[in-house]
């Protein structure tokens, strides 16, 4: 995936959930935040932003997106926008072996009380498919959530439902930081939905997990 038109600066603090405020070129700007973890390893005064323009910024009152953040010289992506489309691009280039032989039918597929990322089919089956992107990594281990999800709890329930019904039923870890080397749900943080995460890979919905690596180009 490429995007363009990027700039970079440094984070000086998050009002709120969804606003950072950063500096650049000796000017003070608000630019939305596209991520619900809480980010508190990542977001250090100072450290580097990647931000990207707004696209459309009549009904909105930041002028830019936050993409991606330098931390420990490796950029990670913070931006829960784009999930669904590495998450497409991954499997209908086939790079991810659980899932060749998969296309995607249908984004944002409604079953039970839930809406899934994506409806897959291939010649003989189809597979429900929910989409987390991971941005916790400690020491090589990348650990998600890092803050409580009932949500994601029940994306997960809806899974092992889809599981019983004879589905085919997964969910994809996209840990957004290329330092990770293994993934485990994070028991502290979120003991219920770690439980449930633990329970569904028992009963059959695979659970996978990969680690991207950002490239950064700058062109003058």
């Amino acid at each position: 995936m490429i995007i363009a038109d990027l700039i970079t600066g440094k984070f000086i603090e998050r009002p709120n959930r969804f606003t950072v405020l950063f500096n650049t070129n000796k000017k003070i700007d608000k630019a939305h935040l596209r991520d619900p973890g809480r980010l508190k390893e990542l977001l250090i005064p100072g450290i580097p932003l990647l931000l990207r323009p707004a696209r459309n910024t009549t009904k909105r009152k930041t002028k830019y997106d936050v993409i991606a953040v330098l931390n420990r010289d490796i950029w990670g992506f913070i931006n829960s926008g784009f999930h669904s489309d590495i998450a497409a691009e991954l499997i209908e280039s086939r790079l991810v072996d659980e899932f060749k032989g998969y296309s995607v039918k249908k984004r944002e597929y409604t079953f039970g009380k839930s809406r899934l990322d994506f409806l897959l089919s291939n010649h003989n089956s189809i597979m429900l498919l929910e989409v987390k992107g991971c941005t916790l990594v400690e020491n090589g281990l990348a650990k998600f959530p890092d803050a409580p999800t009932t949500r994601g709890k029940r994306h997960l329930e809806e899974l092992m439902l889809a599981k019983s019904e004879g589905l085919n039923a997964a969910v994809l870890f996209l840990i957004m930081r290329e330092d990770a080397m293994e993934f485990t749900p994070n028991w502290e943080m979120d003991p219920d939905f770690s439980d449930t995460l633990t329970d569904a890979y028992k009963k059959g919905v695979e659970v996978v997990a990969y680690s991207l690596k950002i490239f950064i180009r700058m062109i003058f």
